[in-house]
């Protein structure tokens, strides 16, 4: 469950910056963006990938960037379900896609919860000091 709310906070900071900077791309309220967030991590979870299995050919012909369309596809669809998360157009889209993708992913590097393979969230810390190890070498004759 820590996970999901991780993923949630990323994905809903993400939308933020996204409709900040991407112009046509407006969030209306903040129960909207928290709400929008959410259901775009429903679709990006169910939806995407019987997608991208639809479309391997076109993705495998554009070299993968016919997922970025499939990315802008979802992000409208979700916006038609909010009214008022508005996106004004497919470019609008587009962008706001490859920008809510890109600070994701960003922000999910600070967080091994996709990568983790025992289904806990771990927090990746840098330490300053180096420990050394009290180990010993063994030579083979």
């Amino acid at each position: 469950m820590k996970a999901f709310i991780i993923r949630w906070v990323i994905t809903t900071v993400a939308v933020y910056v996204a409709s900040i900077i991407v112009p046509g791309m407006h969030v209306g309220s903040l129960s909207t963006l928290v709400g929008s967030a959410l259901l775009l991590g429903i679709v990006n979870t169910f939806v995407r990938p019987v997608l991208l299995l639809l479309s391997t050919p076109f993705i495998l012909l554009t070299m993968g960037i016919f997922i970025f369309v499939i990315n802008a596809l979802l992000l409208s669809f979700v916006s038609w379900l909010f009214p008022s998360f508005q996106i004004e157009g497919f470019w609008s889209a587009f962008l706001g896609s490859f920008l809510i993708s890109s600070i994701s992913w960003m922000l999910g590097l600070f967080f091994r919860t996709s990568t983790s393979s025992d289904g806990h969230v771990h927090v990746i810390r840098h330490h300053s000091t180096i420990k050394r190890a009290d180990a010993r070498i063994v030579d083979d004759p």
